[in-house]
């Protein structure tokens, strides 16, 4: 007797994955969809990352300027604890950036889905922020090596900002490129129109490289 055949895969995309994904040339794009393909069917995945956004986190809403980010590098896991201790130093540059910590008050954002043609993609901020000044940022984490590039850093903040009415009103997209401790804005003089249809095109090309790799 044989097995049922299991059901096909949706197509779809995080954030992350899918602002990776247009940052890729060539051969790669198709080796990067597979991955997420075996990934997602495999459902295996791990985020190393919880503990530190959580210390972060925790140093925003206690206005604590780093206390916590400082504690997290001794209770992580000491496989992760030489990621830890090259994020911190960035990540405090960019908290004090933010000016006094009692200035600064976290903010709950929601995820969204996003649709690009007929590709979901999950939009999802780490947090956001509240200013006393008034005004209120979603913020979104860049852990990698490499800063992130001017495709990834748009894609992001494009697709923060339109739906950012489900994620949390009235609020500015931020990329934070946490290494460095450099925060990322949407440029000036950005055609949205423009992107949408670049994003478009990366999206019907996502899904049919998905396909492939079935």
């Amino acid at each position: 007797m044989t097995a049922p055949a299991s059901a096909p895969l949706t197509p779809y995309a995080t954030l992350l994955g899918f602002t990776r994904y247009v940052d890729r040339t060539g051969p790669t794009k198709a080796t990067f969809v597979g991955g997420l393909r075996k990934q997602r069917a495999s459902r295996h995945g791990f985020n190393p990352h919880g503990q530190f956004v959580k210390a972060l986190k925790a140093d925003i809403a206690f206005h604590t300027g780093g206390t916590h980010l400082d504690q997290v590098v001794d209770l992580v896991k000491p496989r992760w604890r030489a990621l830890y201790q090259a994020l911190v130093p960035g990540a405090t540059t960019w908290l004090h950036s933010l000016g006094e910590p009692a200035s600064v008050d976290l903010a709950q954002t929601r995820d969204a889905l996003a649709m690009l043609g007929d590709l979901p993609v999950k939009i999802n901020p780490h947090f956001g922020l509240r200013h006393d000044d008034g005004r209120v940022e979603a913020v979104r984490l860049h852990f990698d090596e490499a800063p992130p590039s001017e495709e990834t850093a748009l894609a992001t903040l494009h697709l923060m900002a339109r739906h950012m009415d489900a994620v949390l009103p009235h609020a500015e997209p931020v990329l934070v490129d946490v290494r460095r401790g450099q925060a990322h804005r949407m440029p000036d003089g950005v055609k949205a129109d423009q992107v949408e249809r670049w994003l478009a095109g990366e999206a019907a090309a996502f899904r049919s490289l998905w396909t492939t790799a079935a």
